[in-house]
């Protein structure tokens, strides 16, 4: 029996995305306000796109087949190589489409994506514990609990407590040629 196809696309998020991601943000302002700031207006976009220049991040809208509607977005941040190959995921629905699943299915593409083109072995994402339908997100998806960071991420004006969770690649795993062989 084949995997059912998914409904969404993971898409690289690129400068001609602005007017598009901008209108979400600000139609999100809600759904985000108490756990992440993205880019609303065009220059502090075109400012937050130069993270992606240099490869250590990567941004991707999670877009609906059916549609093309933008559902959401997921970064790959600070990707590390060598002995620990890893990276750590933020991710955001945005409100027109949230709670329809497009997030679950367009972070199981990331990981795809992550563990196989990408070759990492260990993705992390930092949840705020009062956001309880991002840490129902990473549970479906597999992801191991850590523990609680306090402190741990600046976010409107203040620290905040994030909980912890990871995922290992799935093995076999084929590893990043700049992993050490011992």
């Amino acid at each position: 029996m084949s995997p059912t196809p998914s409904r969404v696309e993971l898409c690289p998020l690129t400068l001609a995305d602005e007017d598009e991601f901008c209108s979400l943000v600000r139609a999100s302002a809600e759904l985000h306000a108490p756990f992440m700031q993205l880019p609303s207006q065009a220059a502090e976009f075109r400012s937050w796109m130069r993270r992606f220049d240099d490869g250590s991040n990567r941004g991707y809208l999670i877009r609906v087949r059916e549609t093309g509607e933008a559902a959401g977005t997921v970064n790959i941040n600070s990707i590390i190589r060598g002995r620990y190959q890893g990276a750590s995921l933020g991710y955001a629905a945005f409100a027109p489409s949230a709670g329809r699943g497009y997030i679950t299915e367009g972070l199981g593409l990331v990981l795809e994506h992550a563990f196989g083109e990408l070759r990492l072995h260990r993705l992390e994402a930092s949840i705020q514990p009062a956001n309880k339908a991002s840490s129902a997100v990473v549970k479906r998806l597999g992801f191991r609990y850590e523990g609680l960071s306090p402190d741990y991420l600046y976010i409107n004006g203040a620290w905040r407590d994030h909980e912890r969770w990871s995922l290992s690649a799935p093995a076999p795993w084929t590893p990043d040629p700049s992993l050490p062989e011992v």
